[in-house]
C-alpha cells in the first residue's frame, strides 16, 4: 500500500484551513463597567453574557460559537472611539452597545467606517439615529424626542399649576431629554419657572438646591444620570423641601435608591414599559434571578439586540455586514423585549415610554 507525506506547509496549512473551519465569531458588549454610572455597564455585561450562553447552547451562529469581548467606555468619548479601534482590531462583527450617547454616538463613526453593525440597547439621543454614519447602526430602545414627549405632556396635565424647573448636566443624553421635554411641555402650555445645568461629578448641589428654595420650586425635572439626581434629592430633603423629582430612563437601576434612601421615594421617572413584566419573558426573567442577576433597565435590552443580530445572520446565511444589514431592515424580531422591527432610520417600533414612580426601593409603572 502507497504511503503518502504530508509535507510541512501543507500540514501547516490543513491546520489553518481547520483553524478557521472552527473559528469562532467575535462579538461585544460595551458600556460604562467603572465610574459613576458602572451600574448600566453591568447591567448590559449581564445581559449579553447570558445571550451568548444561550446562544452557543442551542448550536450557535451558523454552526459557530460566539466569542464575547466585554469593554469599558467609562460613558466617555475618547475612550469610546478608542474601544471601537481595539474590537475592529479584533475582528469583532457586531457590537451591543454603547449604553451613553455621548458615547455611542463618536463610535458609530468607527463602527461605520470599520463596517461593523452597531446595535445600541440604551442609547436614546435622537442623533444617534438621525445622523448615523451608515446604515449599520441601530437601536432597540427608544428616543428622546419620544420620551421628552411623553414627559412634557406629563408635567403639563399633573403638574400645570405647579412650579416646575428643568436642570440637566450639559452631557448629550442629559441635554438632549431636558430640551425635548421642555419643547414639549412649553407647546402645551407650561412655561419652567427655571432652566439650569449642573456640572455632573460633584458631591455638593446644595447652591442649586438653595436656588430652587428660593424660587419655591415644587417639581424638578431634572435631565441626567441617577448618582447626581439621587444626591440633589438627598440634599432637597435636608433642606426641607418637599419638591418632586422627575427625570428619566437613567434612574433605573437601584443603585438611584443606594444613594437616596427613603428620600427617594415619590421620584417619578418614564422608561419604556418594563420587560420584565413581559408574559414571554417570564423563563427568562427567572433564569436571570436564579444567578443572582435583577434584569432590571437595560438587561434584557441588550439580551433582545444579540437576539436580533442573530436572527440576521441567520437569515442572511453570513455575518457580512452588508447581507445582516439587509435582513435587520427586514425582519419582525420576536425577542425579550417583545416583538418589533427597524424602521428607516434604524429605530424599532416599540410601545411608548410610560411613567414610573420609586416606593420602597422598586420602581414600578404608574400609567
Amino acid at each position: 500500500m502507497k504511503k503518502y507525506v504530508l509535507s510541512a506547509a501543507a500540514l501547516a496549512m490543513g491546520l489553518t484551513f481547520s483553524g478557521l473551519a472552527r473559528a469562532d465569531i467575535n462579538v461585544a458588549v460595551v458600556g460604562p463597567l467603572t465610574g459613576a454610572y458602572a451600574s448600566f455597564g453591568e447591567q448590559m455585561k449581564a445581559g449579553a453574557e447570558l445571550a451568548v450562553e444561550d446562544i452557543n447552547a442551542a448550536g450557535g451562529v451558523l454552526g459557530k460559537k460566539l466569542k464575547l469581548f466585554a469593554e469599558d467606555d467609562a460613558c466617555d468619548p475618547k475612550q469610546a472611539v478608542s474601544v471601537a479601534n481595539k474590537l475592529a482590531g479584533e475582528q469583532v462583527v457586531f457590537v451591543a452597545g454603547h449604553f451613553c450617547s455621548g458615547s455611542s454616538i463618536p463610535a458609530s463613526a468607527v463602527y461605520a467606517e470599520e463596517n461593523m453593525v452597531q446595535i445600541s440597547p440604551a442609547s436614546t439621543n435622537p442623533k444617534f439615529t438621525d445622523e448615523r454614519p451608515g446604515d449599520m447602526i441601530f437601536r432597540v430602545c427608544g428616543r428622546d424626542d419620544q420620551q421628552g414627549s411623553v414627559a412634557g405632556a406629563y408635567l403639563k396635565k399633573n403638574f400645570g399649576d405647579k412650579r416646575i424647573a428643568i436642570i440637566h448636566d450639559k452631557q448629550a443624553y442629559s441635554k438632549g431629554l431636558a430640551d425635548e421635554t421642555r419643547k414639549a411641555m412649553n407647546a402645551a402650555g407650561k412655561k419652567e419657572e427655571m432652566y439650569e445645568t449642573v456640572t455632573p461629578g460633584e458631591k455638593d448641589y446644595t447652591a442649586l438646591v438653595s436656588k430652587l428654595k428660593k424660587a419655591k420650586i415644587d417639581v424638578l425635572y431634572y435631565g441626567g444620570y441617577h448618582p447626581e439626581a439621587g444626591l440633589i434629592v438627598r440634599q432637597m430633603r435636608d433642606q426641607g423641601m418637599k419638591t418632586i423629582l422627575v427625570s428619566g430612563d437613567a434612574l433605573v437601576t437601584e443603585d438611584y435608591w443606594k444613594i437616596t434612601g427613603p428620600a427617594g421615594e415619590g421620584t417619578l421617572m418614564t422608561f419604556s414599559p418594563d420587560p420584565r413584566k413581559n408574559p414571554a419573558a417570564a423563563e427568562l426573567v427567572k433564569r436571570f434571578r436564579a444567578k443572582g442577576i435583577e434584569p432590571e433597565g437595560y438587561v434584557l435590552y441588550t439580551y433582545a439586540a444579540m437576539q436580533a443580530w442573530k436572527a440576521a445572520v441567520e437569515k442572511a446565511g453570513s455575518t457580512e455586514t452588508e447581507k445582516v444589514v439587509k435582513a435587520l431592515n427586514s425582519l419582525e424580531f420576536d425577542t425579550a423585549i417583545g416583538k418589533f422591527s427597524f424602521d428607516k432610520k434604524g429605530d424599532p417600533n416599540l410601545p411608548p415610554y410610560a411613567f414610573y414612580e420609586w416606593k420602597n426601593g422598586k420602581y414600578n409603572q404608574i400609567n
